[in-house]
């Protein structure tokens, strides 16, 4: 005769096996420290030649307007429109004998080409130096405008 209950399949497990735990929250660190190394922003290279920066005639800002989808150009309190670059770039070279140099600051959501039609209309000017600035001091930022 045999006894109801003794068996091995019946036997009450007293302790938790926590290694397929562990090895899914070992898996989830993993993912979590490589996604958080790309999302990081590259750190940004400091100017080696400060005073070119401050002593440069003209500071563009380029950025990218939401609401109609343009980039926009300004220069001091002045938003140009693309189409009028050329004269203004113009206006500029005889305004600015000195020193001709341009200092261009674009977001990053600013179309590539925007920034190579400023810089032809600025070479077609007479300008010869193009400096390209990553954060222009006492700008307000425009990556966060969106």
């Amino acid at each position: 005769m045999s006894l109801v209950g003794s068996g091995p399949e019946e036997d009450v497990m007293s302790t938790i096996n926590i290694t397929p735990f562990t090895d899914v929250l070992l898996v989830l660190l993993i993912i979590f420290m490589i996604l958080t190394s790309l999302l990081k922003p590259p750190p940004v290279p400091e100017a080696k030649n400060k005073l070119k920066v401050t002593n440069s005639p003209i500071v563009m800002i380029i950025s990218h307007n939401a609401k109609t989808k343009q980039d926009e150009i300004q220069i001091g309190a002045d938003i140009i429109p693309l189409k009028q670059i050329d004269q203004r770039m113009k206006d500029y070279a005889n305004t600015f004998q000195r020193d001709h140099d341009i200092i261009i600051k674009a977001a990053p959501t600013a179309k590539y080409g925007t920034v190579l039609q400023v810089m032809a209309s600025g070479k077609a000017a007479g300008f010869t130096q193009f400096g390209l600035a990553n954060k222009v001091q006492g700008a307000p930022d425009t990556v966060n405008q969106q």
